[in-house]
């Protein structure tokens, strides 16, 4: 098992950044494929970003290409996701998730492993 929890959501203007944390305990992090989607209200879980177990891959949405980052620290067991340039299109619920394989994947049903999400508004 694989117990997930963020962090660093909040309230934020058009053009600024936001650091959410994703703290991971349970079973060894290091060896396990990490991502982040989001859902607005009213619409359906989206893919956000991925990335491997040593963080020496990653894959982003286009969406948000360009302005989001995605990190990991296998010593602190957390995973990051710089946000920057926020949109209010970028308005969510961000949730982490983990994978039981060491690799990226951009389909949430390969994810066995949710947190509870962290609410991320972008005001116009």
């Amino acid at each position: 098992q694989v117990q997930l929890v963020e962090s660093g959501g909040g309230l934020v203007q058009t053009g600024g950044s936001l650091r959410l944390s994703c703290a991971a305990s349970g079973r060894t992090f290091s060896s396990i494929g990490m991502g982040w989607f989001r859902q607005a209200p009213g619409k359906e879980r989206e893919f956000v970003a991925t990335i491997s177990w040593s963080g020496g891959s990653t894959y982003y949405a286009d969406s948000v290409k360009g302005r989001f980052t995605i990190s990991r620290d296998n010593a602190k067991n957390t995973v990051y996701l710089q946000m920057n340039s926020l949109k209010p299109e970028d308005t969510a619920v961000y949730y982490c998730a983990a994978r039981g394989t060491k690799y990226t994947s951009s389909w949430y049903r390969d994810y066995d492993h949710w947190g509870q999400g962290t609410q991320v508004t972008v005001s116009s």
